[in-house]
């Protein structure tokens, strides 16, 4: 697996709590209000690969890419979501761990269903 930095923080959220909080901004925000929507909780790229690779069926080798690292990385993206939490009552309900449990198996679902390839098409 060819990697970039992974010193780079990020906020992630699952995408069930993103349509969640979509909706509570349509329903119940104020119309024109400019509302962020985060955990409020950086997570190192690292640590994220290191927990996919724990839920892992396989050994995974990870290099370190050059053409993936960007000088201009940010080391740091962060959403503030009070202006949104404070409007609906809105918080994230799915735990970082379970999004990538949950994500994970649904690629493998999707591998499954994949047929399987074979001779030339197998490279």
């Amino acid at each position: 697996l060819a990697v970039g930095n992974l010193e780079a923080r990020r906020d992630f959220l699952d995408v069930r709590d993103v349509v969640r909080a979509y909706t509570l901004a349509i329903t119940a925000g104020t119309p024109g209000e400019v509302y962020n929507i985060g955990s409020g909780h950086a997570v190192r790229i690292g640590d994220l690969l290191t927990q996919l690779l724990a839920l892992a069926a396989v050994q995974v080798k990870v290099v370190t890419d050059p053409d993936r690292l960007r000088p201009s990385d940010v080391p740091l993206l962060l959403a503030d979501s009070t202006r949104l939490r404070e409007a609906t009552g809105w918080q994230p309900e799915i735990p970082f761990a379970q999004s990538l449990r949950d994500m994970l198996d649904w690629w493998r679902g999707e591998v499954r269903r994949q047929p399987a390839l074979t001779g030339e098409h197998a490279q």
